[in-house]
């Protein structure tokens, strides 16, 4: 096999358990806001229209078509409309919540720490990541991942978002790095892993939940336990 130097992993969904810890947070929101008595019962009938809304906006702001602060404030308004309930001021307020409230959950993947201090000293770690540069430091620090990480490269820092090979390359640079040398370990096809390949990264597709798919990528492993076999 290869010898690798340099890993880069993703953070939200191959690490931090993005939706876990996204809905403990929704769900604490509901409560706080006492939503139940405006009709919205459960965390279940708030997801069932948020998503759809939440992963919209995401794609608009990957392509450049929104700014983050409209993101984070629309997802929640346009919900709160679907739901009949016109308040800017709740969804704002809901909107700062989620932003602070999020990134203190702590729930992981299974082995995601042993599998760190298992590679830590071994390789350099690194991390690239789309989300909010305000939580993903937090969410590193919270949860103790953060010691292990030589580089945090995120999508503000970078100019750019993944899959555009602008951030593989700047994080290449900052990590003082070869592509021939490096790893991308990532749940995203199109956006870690695709976006890796095209610079010349060897990837590592980490498929927690199975998906079926048509590519083909230099590993593949359904729990991180198996990246300490391979590496």
């Amino acid at each position: 096999m290869k010898h690798y130097k340099h890993l880069f992993f993703d953070l939200d969904r191959t690490l931090w358990d993005f939706e876990t810890n996204s809905d403990e947070t929704l769900n604490d929101i509901l409560i706080k806001y006492d939503l139940a008595s405006k009709g919205i019962t459960s965390l279940k009938m708030f997801k069932g229209v948020y998503s759809g809304i939440n992963t919209m906006l995401w794609n608009l702001y990957l392509n450049g078509e929104i700014i983050k602060e409209k993101l984070n404030t629309q997802r929640f308004n346009l919900t709160l409309e679907a739901f009949g309930i016109t308040d800017t001021l709740l969804a704002n307020s809901m909107a700062d919540d989620y932003v602070e409230m999020s990134p203190l959950k702590t729930n992981l993947f299974p082995f995601a720490m042993e599998m760190l201090e298992y590679l830590h000293g071994q390789y350099k770690l690194h991390i690239i990541t789309n989300g909010f540069e305000e939580v993903q430091f937090k969410k590193l620090e919270r949860t103790g991942m953060g010691r292990y990480f030589n580089q945090v490269i995120t999508s503000e820092e970078a100019g750019a978002m993944k899959p555009n090979e602008q951030i593989f390359l700047f994080a290449l640079n900052k990590a003082c790095a070869l592509a021939s040398e490096s790893l991308m370990i990532g749940d995203e096809i199109e956006i870690d892993l695709l976006g890796a390949k095209s610079v010349g990264l060897d990837q590592m597709y980490v498929n927690h939940h199975g998906k079926i798919h048509t590519e083909s990528f230099t590993f593949e492993v359904m729990s991180l336990s198996e990246i300490m076999e391979i590496l």
